[in-house]
């Protein structure tokens, strides 16, 4: 039974838990007080003061809301609430006087800081501080950071709130950033000045509240009331993050994460957050046929009839690439079925199951992962493959849960217990005896796709089924492609998987699957918004929209359907991917039956009920794979470079810099001591 205990804040009563802090039970109340350095993510520091407020009752001064808790708190004389007031004149001159302090050393920025029109201390400073100073003296300088090529420093603004401290050490697991000297010689550093090794170091700039820390790639290219703001869903991993797209005019100039306590929190990857200058390079702009070995600039009538042609009579094989929306999918499925030919998604060969959600998505949800005791790794790197989701298995580990991995021995920001690198290990998990208390434990057991798209992919699968059966878990299989479950929950694949697909196929139609080699011999049309790969391969190409550029369902790991929405419009002649698919279907005489995106998915979702869904996880039906031995051989993970995944992020110059100076770290060699 939770501590409920009432209190009055500004005369509104409301009952909260006695663990509450003043500041959190006030949120429930909707009486809202500024501070600087509390987070609800993140430990309490208790350091910028400017969360005072009045306990009638208690000590003639004024307290910190966020280091008080309501339990705290002394009754009136009668047993009434206790009194807590955010407005009074004692609150007011407190706030004041805090403000009056951060500012002494405050420089004078705002026209020149990228934090403004966002600022905290801005905002606050209307509302608290005054338009004069009385200190003469000459303002503190403090030397700027180099902390790579993320994040802009400008530590002169710095109020030592150790938001960025508290997130890297807490949340990314680095250590690298804190507090040295004291007093006026007080200042945020990083260790031996390096350079910061997290792939979430980007969050440090939302979470900043002054203009200290900033984005670099960003920096003077817009004022936030210049920007068109859309709320979308990023695909650079399967988790599915929420986040927010700034556009100005066509062009993309941020992206920053949105909230949803139960996929990302507020946390992006640095991939997610700054893989936009790859929207701008090596765009596909213009349809192009292959002749004489030569690619050439060819209109849309002509690509589409050249395509018709290639396609008709002969045997088809569809491929459905990493960043596919599900309209996309669906209506290659349609397409290429019409013409008698095979569809598939799985095109690193992952030997996910057709038709048993419960073993291709799992039954368990990201938010599980906060109150699990026990989570169990099989054949992944999370913090390569999302790590966003890692943060959240740290935040677990960090409460007191264990970890457990089968597979490579990587750095994850926690402790684990390596258990083995190979399949036998995982055999010899699965054949222990399992004690009524670890049954007893809230368990979830990962499975990542390097442990599955290896030849006895199902095998493994079926065998950490059956460890979540022994260990009464819930279970996760970890995806490393955003358009992967939506493709499969639309039965985009092929009984015998990418070879069985493409045997004997004349004719291959290429829907942005960069990751794949298709062997010399069949005609290949390739439909997609980069010139990678794919593309280089191409007989016919035609451009389509990137994953901002068009409205579109995507599935995420754990079977939550969410909608990305449209933030701008693609480069040149491109067309969104499925208006692609329908033109075609005219062109080839099997006219598809809709007309409108709104049509495609009033069709889909009759076909997939489930996808009408938006933001809900769907409870799916466990069906246990039968278990046979796997292979003799150790697991692969399937990330080999985090920041190089996809064919936008491969087009980013910023993309590629973070990968050669992450080659460089692990190449480097360590000094003995």
């Amino acid at each position: 039974m939770a501590d409920l205990k009432k209190i009055s804040i500004d005369g509104i009563v409301v009952e909260v838990e006695g663990a509450m802090t003043l500041i959190q039970a006030a949120e429930v109340a909707g009486v809202e007080i500024p501070r600087f350095c509390y987070h609800e993510r993140l430990t309490i520091a208790g350091n910028c003061r400017m969360c005072l407020v009045e306990v009638q009752g208690g000590p003639p001064k004024p307290a910190a809301s966020c280091a008080m808790q309501v339990r705290d708190l002394r009754p009136g004389p009668n047993g009434e609430p206790p009194v807590v007031k955010t407005n009074t004149p004692m609150v007011r001159r407190a706030r004041e006087g805090v403000m009056e302090f951060l500012l002494i050393n405050h420089p004078l920025d705002c026209p020149i800081c990228d934090q403004g029109g966002e600022c905290d201390l801005q905002d606050q400073a209307m509302a608290y501080g005054v338009d004069f100073s009385r200190y003469r003296e000459p303002k503190r300088a403090s030397e700027d950071l180099d902390l790579g090529p993320l994040v802009a420093t400008a530590m002169t603004r710095c109020i030592s709130c150790t938001r960025c401290v508290r997130f890297t050490s807490e949340v990314a697991g680095i250590t690298q950033m804190g507090q040295t000297g004291r007093g006026e010689d007080a200042e945020i550093t990083s260790y031996l000045n390096q350079t910061l090794d997290s792939n979430l170091q980007g969050n440090i700039i939302d979470l900043c509240p002054v203009g200290a820390l900033t984005s670099k790639p960003y920096a003077f290219t817009a004022r936030p009331w210049e920007l068109t703001k859309t709320e979308t869903i990023d695909v650079m991993d399967a988790l599915g993050s929420n986040i927010r797209v700034d556009t100005k005019g066509r062009e993309v100039m941020r992206i920053i994460p949105r909230n949803n306590d139960g996929v990302n929190e507020e946390w992006i990857s640095d991939k997610t957050r700054f893989v936009w200058d790859g929207l701008r390079r090596q765009r596909l702009d213009t349809p192009y046929i292959r002749e004489n070995g030569k690619l050439r600039k060819a209109g849309w009538g002509e690509a589409l009839a050249a395509v018709a042609t290639a396609m008709k009579g002969k045997k088809v094989a569809g491929l459905v690439g990493d960043l596919a929306p599900v309209e996309a999918a669906f209506a290659l499925k349609n397409l290429i079925e019409s013409l008698g030919g095979h569809v598939e998604c799985r095109t690193d060969g992952a030997r996910l199951p057709i038709g048993n959600r419960g073993a291709y998505v799992g039954t368990a949800r990201i938010e599980d992962i906060d109150t699990a005791e026990m989570i169990q790794l099989i054949g992944t790197n999370p913090r390569d493959e999302a790590p966003v989701l890692n943060a959240r298995i740290r935040k677990a580990w960090s409460a007191g849960a264990k970890v457990g991995l089968v597979g490579a021995a990587v750095d994850l920001t926690y402790d684990y217990a390596h258990v083995g690198t190979d399949r036998a290990a995982l055999e010899k998990l699965v054949a222990m005896d399992i004690s009524d208390e670890t049954k007893a434990k809230r368990t979830i057991v990962i499975v990542g796709q390097g442990a599955i798209n290896e030849a006895d992919g199902e095998a493994v699968l079926a065998l950490a089924m059956k460890l979540a059966e022994n260990t009464a878990s819930k279970f996760l299989v970890l995806h490393t492609a955003a358009g992967r479950v939506g493709a499969m929950d639309v039965g985009a694949v092929t009984e015998g998987g990418l070879p069985a697909a493409l045997d004997g196929a004349e004719v291959v139609y290429n829907l942005g699957a960069d990751e794949v080699d298709i062997a010399a011999g069949p005609f290949v049309i390739y439909q997609g918004s980069h010139g990678d790969r794919g593309a280089h391969r191409a007989d016919v190409v035609l451009p389509g929209a990137a994953y901002t550029e068009e409205t579109g369902l995507f599935v995420n790991t754990e079977g939550r359907p969410q909608l990305a929405l449209r933030a701008g419009f693609p480069p040149g002649a491109a067309k969104e991917n499925w208006a692609i698919l329908r033109a075609l279907s005219a062109e080839l005489g099997q006219t598809q039956p809709w007309d409108s995106l709104s049509d495609l998915r009033r069709a889909l979702i009759a076909a997939h009920p489930h996808l009408a869904g938006i933001d809900l996880v769907p409870e799916n039906v466990w069906v246990p794979l039968a278990v046979r031995a796997p292979a003799k051989a150790d697991f692969r993970n399937a990330v080999k470079d985090f920041y190089l995944t996809n064919p936008i992020a491969r087009a980013s110059g910023l993309m590629a810099e973070l990968s050669r100076a992450q080659a460089a770290r692990q190449a480097q060699p360590m000094a003995a001591e």
